[in-house]
């Protein structure tokens, strides 16, 4: 089974779900997307995959997340993927993607309905 992980190892979510994950004896593919961040297609895929929309996948309590007021309605999809790609801390994590779907994983057990 493919899993990957869109992971931030400051997080301690994160390093849960990786934990778990790995629990089950499966090697994600690890994506330390501060380091590495998707592209504008990846995350339109993301959220179409977990049938939200840009706004779904804001990390909302990342300070920047008010201090740039992406709270306010007015921002449009196109104008929250260019804050995303501009700071990816702001995206929220960990995003996990199986063939049994793709979900942020918060808590971290959420990770559990995706595995085999």
């Amino acid at each position: 089974m493919s899993i990957t992980i869109y992971h931030n190892p400051a997080c301690g979510t994160s390093r849960n779900t990786l934990e778990l994950i790995r629990a089950t004896g499966a090697e994600p593919i690890v994506i330390e997307y501060l380091k590495k961040p998707p592209t504008r297609a990846e995350l339109l895929g993301l959220a179409e995959a977990m049938g939200t929309t840009p706004r779904g996948l804001l990390r909302s309590k990342e300070p920047m997340y008010s201090e740039l007021g992406l709270d306010d309605p007015v921002w449009t999809d196109a104008q929250l993927l260019d804050a995303m790609l501009q700071h990816p801390k702001l995206i929220e994590r960990p995003i996990v993607v199986t063939p049994r779907g793709t979900r942020i994983c918060r808590p971290a057990s959420t990770v559990l309905a995706l595995l085999p």
